[in-house]
This record gives structure tokens, sequence and C-alpha cells, in this order.
């Protein structure tokens, strides 16, 4: 297999990994008027998933290291696959709950072995992380849209059951194509991104930013994406719009920064991590605020610029990371710092529903999230301005 084709199986994994994380987002609307459940204790349901996650991440990471890039990937098609089609046929919250715990397993493997698959392959990492990203962006767009379409279509069941039997597909042809060898570069080996060297002082600094990108950008990013659904519900009129209306609206939000990485990703490459971090960070707390405060209306247009820069800002902890870390640990690397992201957000999902039962509302969780996006541009800071020259090769 080429690496070509290797990369686009990557960004197509991508995908169908925040694709499948908010499909229960916009299902719930439907599921909790079936089964006569309150909006907030449907949503709940979703917890393991999320919790599981988390917590499978550096597992998934250390597994990566351990069996190799594609083994686990072959298992995140086909199980995420799988767990999907059985999700479709749960038959009440018990069986729902696992199947989304299954869902919420199988998606764990991506983030910590895959990332570390596109920096090994690509030739300039900055832009491929940002192409990935955009495919990652696709999935978080096109989840509403797809699912309320397949929702008031057959019901919220084949929501499950379609995507799952793609990915099933997708997961043979991925089993099929990657028994051929991943193509080497020239010089009989796959390359390997520079090693740089720098100042123990600015390492600090830089894992620090990594650590605090990773427990409040991550917090900010799932929550935005798993409660925007219901903000527009709240703030639009939804019996004009309908569910597939809602759908179509934030399908439209999201689409519309799917892009940015394209560009944050070739930039990273040029300029250097810190200033597109402060930028994006810089932007945030205030749109947020926006989003918090407004009706009506009035609240689709910031939802388009926060969504740009939450999304922009993804590739630099990944950037950061494919340069500064030895490709045997870099798996591990990546489960960790998914660990920190995905172990904070693992509390999304009961906060949100916690918090909409408490208020009555979505209002008072974004406002929280912009208190958080203030925190983390004030911590990416201490990131160093400078940026760290390779190493020299040794000397033969």
């Amino acid at each position: 297999m080429s690496n070509g084709l290797a990369l686009r199986f990557l960004n197509v994994a991508h995908f169908l990994d925040h694709f499948f994380l908010l499909v229960f987002p916009t299902a719930v609307l439907a599921i909790h008027v079936e089964w006569g459940m309150s909006y907030a204790e449907t949503l709940s349901l979703a917890t393991p998933a999320f919790v599981l996650f988390a917590l499978a991440t550096y597992p998934c990471g250390w597994l990566g290291d351990r069996w190799g890039g594609v083994p686990m990937m072959r298992l995140f098609f086909l199980g995420l696959g799988a767990a999907s089609v059985a999700t479709g046929f749960a038959e009440g919250p018990f069986s729902l709950s696992l199947g989304l715990a299954a869902i919420g397993l199988f998606t764990a493997i991506y983030h910590p072995v895959a990332t570390a698959m596109v920096v090994q392959l690509a030739e300039r990492p900055g832009r491929e992380l940002g192409i990935n990203g955009v495919w990652g962006n696709l999935g978080v767009a096109l989840a509403a849209a797809i699912t309320a379409g397949l929702t008031a279509w057959a019901g919220w069941r084949m929501a499950f059951l379609v995507p799952g039997l793609v990915t099933l597909a997708l997961g043979a042809a991925y089993v099929l194509f990657s028994r051929r060898p991943v193509a080497t570069a020239a010089g009989g080996r796959a390359a390997e991104r520079k090693s740089f060297s720098m100042d123990p002082r600015d390492q600090r600094r830089v894992f620090f930013v990594v650590a605090v990108s990773a427990l409040l950008g991550g917090l900010v990013f799932n929550g935005v994406t798993i409660a925007l659904p219901k903000l527009f519900e709240e703030r639009l009129d939804v019996e004009a719009l309908g569910l597939v209306g809602v759908g179509a609206v934030t399908t439209g939000v999201f689409l519309a920064a799917s892009f940015t990485q394209l560009f944050t990703g070739s930039l990273i490459d040029r300029l250097g991590p810190r200033p597109l971090l402060l930028a994006g960070l810089g932007l945030q707390a205030p749109l947020l605020l926006l989003l918090g405060l407004l009706g009506g209306a009035a609240v689709v247009p910031p939802a388009v610029p926060l969504m740009l820069v939450v999304f922009g800002v993804i590739p630099v902890s990944s950037w950061l990371l494919g340069h500064y870390v030895a490709p045997a640990f870099r798996s591990r690397a990546y489960g960790l710092q998914f660990l920190l992201a995905l172990g904070v957000n693992a509390f999304v999902v009961p906060l949100i529903s916690g918090m909409h039962a408490g208020t009555g509302g979505s209002a008072a969780l974004f406002l929280l999230m912009a208190g958080l996006a203030a925190l983390q541009f004030m911590a990416a800071l201490v990131l160093p301005g400078r940026r760290p020259a390779p190493l020299a090769p040794a000397a033969a």
C-alpha cells in the first residue's frame, strides 16, 4: 500500500471517528421523545462512551507502539462498524448505553495510533495534519445533518445501522489493501521527522502548553460540538425548522469552519506554532461569551468564526509532539495527550446534562466554556517564541 493510499484511509478514519461520537447528540433529540425520557436523562446514557473514549487512549497508544499501527487501524474500522450496528438494535436504555460504550472504546484507537502514523508517513507533517484535521472536522460537520436525515427517513436506529455497515465495508477494504507493506521513502526506509534541540526550560514550557491545551481546549471543543445542536434547538424556531432543519443549521456552521486546518496546518510549518495558537485562542472566549448571551437567530453568525478558531488550533499540539518526541514513543505521547484531554472530556456529557437540568438551558454552559478558553489563552503565552534548530547529524 502506498503512503498516499495509507494517508487516505487514515483521513477517512478520522472522519468516522468524529462522526460516530456525534451521532448520539443529534439522535437523542428523537430517542428521548420516543422513550418518554427527559433530554438530560437520555443524554447521560452516553457517559460510559466518553469515559471509555478517554481512558482507552493511552492503552491504545501503547498497543500501537507495540503491535504497529496497521493492526490497530484494522481493529478500529471493524470494531467501530460492528459496535454501531449493535447500537442500532438496542431495545432499551441499558443496551443503548452498552452499544455507545463500545463505540467509545473503538473510537479511542484513532487519535494516539493514527496521528503518529500520519506524522511518520508525511513529508510535510503540518500540511498533512491539517488535511487530516479537515477530514475530522467534516465528520463533526456532517454528523448532525446525516443523523437527522436518517432519523427523519426511517427512525433513529438507521442513524447507527447505515454508517455502521458502511464502516464495516471500509474495514474490509482496509484489511485487503493493508496486506501490502506501506511503500518506503527513498533510501529504503520510511521518512522520519527531524529531531530538534531545545533548552530544557523551553521544553517544559512546550509540554505545559500541550497539557493545558489537552485539558481545557479539548473540553471546549467537545462541549461546543455536543451542545451546539441543543443550543440551536433552544434559540431558533424549531416548529418551523424541525429536527432536520436544526441538523442542517448545525452542519452548516461546522462545514463553514471545516477547512480551516488546511491553512493553519501549512502555516505551522512556515511560521511556527506560537502566533497561530495565540491568535486562535484569543478569539475563543469572546465568541463563546456571545453564544451564551445572544438570543434567536443572532446566535448563528458568531458560531461560524468560533468554530473556525476552535478547529484551526487543533494541529498545533500534534505538530509539537510530532517534532519533539522520538518515533518509538510517539503513539504513547499522543495517547497521553488525548488521555489528558478526554479524561476531562469524559465529564462533558454529565456536565452538559447536569447544567441543562439545573438551569433549563445552555447559556450557563457556554459562559463556563468562555472562562476556560480565557485560561487556555493565558497559559499559551508561555510558549517559546523562537523555533528550535534541528540537531546536527551525528558524526560517522
